[in-house]
């Protein structure tokens, strides 16, 4: 009964588990959208992606297909740990991951040896070159590599960034837009060792040399060029390094953009090329087709009177010839003649200025094709591996998704049928069941040549008149009345698998015809550049049929691409764009159902969740979950099937939740499988904890038992060890004391054996204590008191120190210090313990002047201008005769001081003419400067100066006489004018005053020093 009770508290316990565990999952969805309940409806679907993406769970499977969102940020999941993480491990063990879908095609192809391939499609920024990128990286850590072989792996990574230079470009929605298409396969040894690849590229984006949208750039190469390109090399090319000077480069308006190095990327690419056995004379001759492009695109045509095409300045013309190896006459005469072949003769016409714009164009565009071409057989050629036994081979294709653009013309037609063709082998070899429903979306490819005067509107009529009863076309002329009003007279609507696309026929005729003059041919054939010759060759021209279409070249390649695939077991992976502007962590729900939708997902889901969402064989499903029932745990003796059939009847699944074949169990919905996983979870902590515990008990056990007879032994060692170490520390102990008190009695004998250690020990003691008590400045007198021994040294550290610190303290000195110190030497000299106030002054620094010279009247600066002034100092003058004071400026120059009023110079005193200087004992500011009586003077000079000690200093160091300044007590005398004399009378008082007494005398009273 009791048995019975804890039973029914397990299974309780197991699924209120289970419910916790669903709601946690819903708050990040789950890894295969298979496992979705609504998986019909889109809005589960986006949401699914939603919560993934919030939480940077950027993929997600629909069974073996893998969804990659970008996130337009590092994540840190493509380490070297996280390659050895997923190495060799089992699809659905671990979340899902790029490197999943790599290690899973190379373990089927090791154990199976069959060929694999990985189709990566999706728009343009969603993430495909980096995907194909991070699976390369993947192969070349994860696979077993020899040193011999590791030429081959570098070629195959380095390939990456010369392809991206030449085939890619920066686009309004990607900085690195692939502009082609590119199948690689990567060829394996018998012991799963990459030994070489190959790569196949599809439809470039010629039109690109010659035109770029508002907004987006050239092929990469032709920056790279320009701004990480030698001097040397660019003035070999006749190239410049600003883009914005060629026209082919400039017309996009974003030359340089921010988010790309072009410099860094030039050395990428230059490091490539070294690595992948490009020769100079390769490099100079490919560079040479590069830079003759940018010349081609500058050259200017003009009319003549006739209207036909000339080209006035030849200056690009000349570079041209010269890097392409052809007579610059030839070149002149192909870009504005054709050359007409009749029956029996040639006739050569000139063009008119539009057509030898087309001419220059289609030159450009398919000499550079073609050297794409030539740059993929090179680096194949680089690849090739010369052993020919039996290779396996992973396939990498990096293709153009689904695209629908406002306006859709040629290549958008080329892509989408592209597409079409790889949505069918999806459907042949992962969706055969359904193959039917997806055979009506077929494309009928039609030439666009045809015999007349072909133009893109009877092209438009020749595809009413050959598919005009196809469901899945509409023009305007067949739509009905409704649908007519959104299709152009000039356009044509197909239905896609992914939905409808209205393509404008406009341009069609050009694009897909791709027509190089006859007579540029003959001039590119004849060319001595090397990689030009081996592109244009001579066979070309002794063939007179038309050449094939640009259209008629895909549809042929693509069909050679899909018997490669069909001959490969698939992988695939679906890239989408999370968001317009490349920012991380924005999710726009309208474009990524606008990309579901062209990707085919939804039905791809839809077909794969038809019928059951999970199946397993017998075996591994007890073996996974025998621990949910006690009949099964921990060992089932009988048939795997009547295990799983007592498992799930003890769990509680539902009649209509499964079914029971004959080796597998079906469960059809989601929600089952994942109870089940959570009754797992908690299963296992419960058997862990119980297991652990017993564990750890036991191991607790022995290990106490093993650990106190140590403790015991040890104790006993270690007390004996203890004792006998106290007994020497305490003989050292005595030893040492015994050796100083000897040696302190013996201190003051001269350096014997009994007194050595000691006075070395008071020695070093005082050194280490004298460190933390240095004086710090020159005014510091502080010092350590020595012992008695040590004076001597002591004596002579002192001195050593005071020496270092006045020297640093002069070198710390400013010239502009120095010379204000050497003012207050002249001070001192003249006034210590003579004058009051001295000593306070003594903390005031000396300015160079209390006057600026925008204080002084311009009149009197013009009236001195011939010297310069030293010093100025505002002065209040008092009147020799009735002592009326005034205020005036001190002005002293080289030659002589100038008493200024205004724009007036009331007093000029020259040196020579100077007797002395006079001022009283106490604090007032009153000087007297005396002048000569028989030198035209006026009379000596009364001043009071708020700055006296400063003002007199200057004025004798410039006057350069010893003993002019005289200090007084009491009175002095002053010259006034010839045979007459004042008194100035000095007194002390409570306050300053500054009068005329009774007597005619000027008073000065100063206040009272205090006591």
């Amino acid at each position: 009964m009791m048995e019975s009770k804890k039973e029914d508290v397990r299974r309780k316990h197991i699924r209120l588990h289970m419910e916790g565990a669903l709601t946690a999952r819903d708050k990040v969805g789950v890894q295969d959208f298979v496992l979705l309940d609504a998986y019909t409806s889109e809005s589960a679907f986006v949401d699914n992606l939603r919560k993934r993406f919030n939480e940077n769970l950027i993929y997600t499977y629909i069974g073996t297909l893998l969804v990659s969102v970008n996130p337009y940020q590092e994540l840190g999941i493509y380490t070297v740990s996280q390659m050895e993480l997923y190495q060799g491990v089992n699809f659905f063990e671990l979340p899902p991951h790029v490197y999943a879908i790599a290690d899973n095609a190379y373990r089927m192809m090791c154990s199976e040896l069959n060929n694999h391939f990985i189709l990566i499609s999706g728009e343009s920024g969603a993430g495909k070159t980096e995907a194909s990128k991070k699976i390369l990286q993947y192969f070349a850590v994860t696979c077993p590599m020899t040193q011999s072989l590791q030429i081959a792996r570098d070629r195959l990574l380095l390939s990456n960034p010369v392809l991206e230079a030449f085939g890619n470009a920066r686009t309004l929605r990607n900085d690195n837009s692939s502009r082609f298409g590119k199948y690689m396969d990567i060829q394996f040894d018998f012991q799963g060792i990459p030994v070489g690849g190959h790569i196949i590229s599809y439809l470039i984006e010629k039109s690109r040399v010659v035109y770029q949208n508002q907004g987006e750039r050239n092929f990469h190469i032709f920056y790279q060029l320009l701004a990480g390109g030698e001097e040397e090399r660019l003035a070999l090319l006749g190239l410049e390094r600003d883009p914005q000077l060629y026209k082919y480069l400039s017309q996009g308006h974003c030359a340089k953009e921010s988010s790309i190095n072009d410099k860094n990327d030039w050395k990428t690419v230059s490091n490539a090329f070294s690595v992948i056995d490009f020769t100079e004379a390769d490099l100079e001759n490919l560079f040479g087709i590069i830079a003759s492009v940018l010349h081609l695109g500058n050259i200017c045509f003009e009319e003549d009177d006739q209207g036909c095409a000339t080209i006035p300045d030849t200056h690009e013309i000349k570079w041209i010839a010269k890097l392409l190896g052809v007579h610059p006459a030839v070149l002149l005469e192909a870009l504005t003649h054709r050359k007409i072949e009749a029956k029996t003769e040639e006739v050569i016409c000139p063009l008119t200025l539009e057509l030898s714009v087309y001419a220059r164009d289609a030159m450009a565009k398919a000499v550079y094709g073609r050297t794409f071409t030539w740059l993929v057989n090179k680096i194949n050629s680089s690849l090739v591996n010369k052993d020919f036994t039996r290779k396996t081979v992973i396939g990498l294709l990096d293709i153009y998704g689904f695209e629908v653009f406002d306006k859709n013309g040629f290549e958008q037609f080329c892509i989408n049928y592209c597409n079409e063709k790889l949505q069918q082998l999806l459907i042949e070899r992962t969706l055969k069941a359904e193959q039917a429903e997806y055979e009506m979306e077929g494309i009928e490819d039609e030439e666009c040549i045809r015999p007349g005067p072909a133009t893109d509107l009877s092209f438009l009529e020749k595809l009413e008149e050959k598919v005009g009863t196809h469901a899945h076309f509409e023009t305007r002329k067949l739509a009905g009345p409704t649908g007519r009003k959104r299709i152009g007279w000039m356009e044509f609507r197909l239905l896609h698998y992914a939905g409808e696309v209205t393509y404008c026929t406009k341009g069609f005729l050009e694009k897909n015809n791709d027509l190089l003059y006859r007579h540029l041919k003959e001039v590119l054939c004849k060319s001595k550049n090397v990689i030009l010759r081996e592109c244009f060759l001579l066979a070309e021209l002794e063939n007179r049929r038309r050449p094939p279409t640009v259209g008629t070249q895909f549809k042929n390649s693509l069909s050679s691409l899909l018997e490669i695939l069909i001959s490969k077991e698939p992988s695939y992976i679906r890239c989408i764009k999370p968001n317009d502007r490349k920012e991380p962590s924005k999710f726009d729900d309208f474009l990524i159902r606008h990309q579901i939708k062209y990707l085919g997902l939804m039905e791809h889901l839809r077909v794969r969740r038809a019928g059951f969402a999970y199946r397993r064989k017998y075996e591994h499903f007890l073996q996974r979950y025998k621990s949910l029932c006690p009949d099964t745990w921990p060992h089932w003796h009988g048939p795997p099937a009547e295990g799983v059939e007592r498992l799930i009847n003890y769990i509680g699944y539902k009649p209509e939740e499964y079914k029971l074949g004959k080796t597998k169990i079906f469960i059809r919905f989601p929600r089952t499988l994942f109870a089940t996983e959570d009754a797992l979870e908690f299963c296992k902590h419960q058997l862990v904890a119980r297991i652990q515990a017993t564990y750890k008990s036991c191991l607790g056990r022995k290990e106490y038992v093993k650990k106190r007879q140590a403790a015991i032994k040890l104790e006993a060692h270690w007390r004996g060890a203890l004792a006998r170490k106290a007994i020497q520390r305490r003989k050292w102990a005595v030893r040492i004391i015994r050796k100083f008190i000897k040696g302190f009695i013996n201190r003051n004998k001269p350096l014997c054996p009994d007194n050595e250690e000691f006075i070395v020990f008071v020695r070093k003691n005082y050194i280490l204590n004298l460190r933390y008590h240095l004086p710090k400045t020159v005014l510091d007198k502080s010092w350590l008191r020595p012992p008695g021994i040590l004076e001597n040294a002591s004596d002579l550290l002192r001195k050593m120190c005071v020496r270092n610190l006045v020297q640093k303290y002069c070198r710390g000195i400013t010239a502009e210090r120095k010379a204000m110190m050497q003012q207050k030497v002249v001070t001192s000299e003249i006034f210590r313990g003579r004058k009051d106030g001295y000593t306070e002054s003594l903390n005031q620094p000396f300015a160079n002047s209390r006057i600026n010279e925008g204080d002084i009247n311009p009149k009197v600066l013009q009236l001195i201008s011939h010297e310069k002034i030293q010093y100025g100092v505002p002065v209040i003058k008092y009147d020799r005769k009735g002592f009326k004071a005034r205020q005036r400026q001190l002005i002293l120059t080289q030659k002589a001081a100038y008493v200024v009023e205004l724009a007036k110079i009331k007093q000029k005193i020259e040196y020579s003419a100077l007797k002395g200087v006079s001022t009283s004992n106490l604090r007032d500011g009153i000087l007297v400067i005396h002048v000569s009586p028989d030198d035209k003077q006026k009379g000596d000079a009364v001043l009071q100066c708020g700055h006296m000690f400063e003002a007199v200093t200057k004025l004798v160091m410039l006057v350069k006489k010893e003993n002019i300044v005289n200090v007084v007590q009491g009175s002095l005398q002053f010259f006034i004018s010839p045979g007459k004399e004042g008194t100035i009378v000095f007194d002390t008082g409570p306050e300053e005053q500054i009068y005329k007494n009774k007597n005619g005398q000027l008073t000065v009273v100063s206040v009272r020093r205090k006591s």
